[in-house]
């Protein structure tokens, strides 16, 4: 991927698109729980993503981890947007459903999909912003501790801390239920 950035960006950019777009939104939605919040910050992360490649050198490119790279930009939209959110009152009353129908499922695993990401969503709600992305990064994405330290300009331990503590809390709300 990183040559196709390096031969053509745009084509690079496309592959780099296709490759990472359902981790970047997954990982959008469980973080802000919205489906259409969760649109516009993978658009908004793939914007930016794009704007900055565009000023890279080779040599930036080459060296480039396209996932963290990538989950470090939609940290950073989630954040600014959540700031944002917290200066303006709310403007809609209505609550969104978590996940939008897929038209290929069928109806008995949409219905346990959606039950489960409700519940999901619900729960990682409940979490503290930096245990939300630590465990979301960790357990949805996948990222290693060290990857997560840098998408989240925070330490290993302090990671380590957020993913344990968010844990067990999620375990105590989820038993409460």
């Amino acid at each position: 991927m990183r040559k196709a950035l390096l031969d053509d960006l745009d084509e690079g950019f496309a592959e780099l698109y296709g490759a990472y777009r359902g981790l970047v939104f997954s990982t959008a939605l469980r973080l802000s729980g919205r489906w259409a919040d969760a649109e516009d910050y993978t658009a908004e992360a793939f914007l930016r993503a794009y704007r900055a490649l565009s000023g890279y050198s080779p040599e930036r490119l080459a060296g480039l981890q396209p996932r963290a790279w990538l989950m470090t930009i939609l940290m950073n939209v989630w954040r600014n947007c959540a700031r944002a959110k917290s200066r303006r009152p709310p403007t809609d009353l209505v609550e969104e459903p978590l996940d939008g129908a897929d038209p290929g499922e069928g109806v008995e695993a949409a219905a346990v999909r959606r039950e489960t990401g409700d519940e999901l969503a619900a729960l990682l709600g409940q979490l503290p912003d930096e245990q939300r992305a630590a465990v979301v990064l960790r357990h949805v994405v996948d990222l290693p501790v060290s990857e997560i330290a840098t998408v989240l300009q925070i330490p290993q331990g302090t990671v380590k801390s957020h993913v344990s503590r968010g844990l067990r809390r999620l375990r105590v709300l989820g038993g409460a239920r």
